[in-house]
């Protein structure tokens, strides 16, 4: 045999184990699983939020006051947790509180879950705070995307893939563990472990250092309506970014649910804004406030404030820290009253009021506030059936009585209102 023969024959073998090389490196990394949080030894540790608080004392303090540190609790531990009288018969209520395992929720309202097995499932019942009434708790069909991948009856939907990944910290998928339940520390700022050993400002994430996409992930992963790049998960569909530990990008792990322009869905209203809770992230992404790089601890301390919903000051006065009549961004006018046409002082000059309007539901009759900062107006009320802020405060007008006054206003672009 020739020399050139011998090499053509050799070229080949080589050629072909190169080829079966990256075939089976190939299917070796498609069957390779979704990360898992906490699954590897290499990852960095979580230490959980007690660890931090020898350091930070008063932040601690202020933390763990707040319903971020207490989305979650056993009332068995803490009975101060429950907001309803169990003692007193309701329709509603078929079971006892020594069913209940974990309370979720303090504000708007309370649910109860208990434990079988290795996993929690709700109660059928929750408690309605602004109501003070029990109300059934049930996600209907045709509601949220996971719902046809579960059974119809809500008691036997488990909490692991549809709720405790944003109410823990390094919930584990496979163990169903997590190093501490409600939003501690390292939720936001990463694993502790190293900082801990050796305090620095390197080894350790700091969201209000980062740039204003991941800052702003760092609520958005939790404060939004989507689903995992890839489902199932190991079997099981997740309503909750599977993998995402902060320092990591958000996109490889997540996508915002999906909207088409002109439709009213269970998520949204037809023109993209929020239908519902826990949207805050799909609508501030939209706003002219997120392509500016405002971040939500512009506004927000997550570690506690005095004010209502963590704001770092009061809502009318937290606006006019960059918005007042001298400031380039607005708004235009010599006052104030001349933007909002309202009586300083009166709850119709207050900025929220007519740029995040209470229109998403969170539970019957009681609403949260939108953040894309649009001002929805009466005419988009009647192409689009979204509530306005003017005839969802001065109840009984209609949105012809909205439009009318509105022409009134020498300072209003009929071009943008619609008038």
């Amino acid at each position: 045999m020739s020399y050139r023969s011998v090499a053509l024959i050799a070229g080949s073998a080589m050629i072909f184990a190169i080829t079966l090389s990256v075939r089976v490196s190939s299917q070796a990394a498609a069957a390779r699983p979704t990360p898992v949080p906490g699954s590897s030894p290499t990852e960095p540790g979580f230490v959980g939020s007690q660890s931090c608080r020898r350091c930070h004392t008063a932040t601690y303090e202020r933390w763990s006051k707040t319903r971020m540190a207490n989305v979650v609790v056993d009332p068995h531990l803490r009975p101060d947790v429950v907001l309803p009288d169990f003692s007193k018969a309701d329709p509603a209520l078929t079971f006892t509180l020594g069913d209940v395992a974990l309370v979720y929720g303090s504000k708007w309202k309370q649910r109860y879950f208990t434990k079988r097995g290795d996993d929690y499932f709700p109660l059928p019942a929750q408690w309605d705070v602004t109501n003070k009434v029990w109300r059934p708790y049930l996600v209907p069909p045709n509601a949220d995307w996971w719902v046809p991948h579960y059974p119809g009856d809500n008691s036997q939907r488990p909490t692991g893939p549809l709720c405790d990944g944003c109410h823990s910290v390094n919930y584990n998928i496979r163990t169903k563990t997590v190093t501490e339940w409600n939003v501690g520390c390292e939720k936001c700022h990463g694993p502790g472990s190293a900082h801990v050993a050796s305090p620095t400002a390197a080894n350790i994430i700091n969201p209000a250092k980062l740039d204003f996409v991941r800052a702003n992930d760092t609520c958005i992963q939790c404060h939004s309506q989507g689903q995992p790049l890839h489902n199932p998960i190991e079997g099981k569909y997740y309503d909750w970014p599977v993998g995402f530990t902060q320092g990591g990008q958000l996109k490889d792990f997540w996508q915002l649910e999906e909207h088409k322009l002109g439709e009213t869905t269970f998520t949204h209203f037809a023109d993209g804004t929020a239908h519902k809770n826990r949207m805050q992230g799909n609508d501030f992404a939209q706003s002219v406030m997120y392509r500016h790089g405002v971040t939500c601890s512009s506004c927000h301390d997550s570690h506690g404030t005095p004010n209502d919903a963590l704001l770092l000051k009061p809502a009318r006065d937290l606006c006019l820290t960059c918005h007042n009549p001298a400031s380039p961004n607005g708004p235009r006018g010599a006052t104030l009253e001349d933007h909002t046409h309202h009586a300083r002082g009166s709850a119709g000059s207050d900025c929220v009021a007519c740029h995040m309007p209470k229109i998403e539901q969170t539970i019957a009759n009681v609403n949260v506030r939108s953040h894309t900062f649009a001002f929805i107006t009466p005419k988009m009320t009647d192409d689009f059936k979204i509530a306005n802020p003017c005839t969802s405060c001065h109840a009984g007008k209609s949105t012809a009585w909205a439009r009318d006054a509105m022409r009134t206003w020498s300072n209003v672009s009929p071009w943008r209102s619609g008038q």
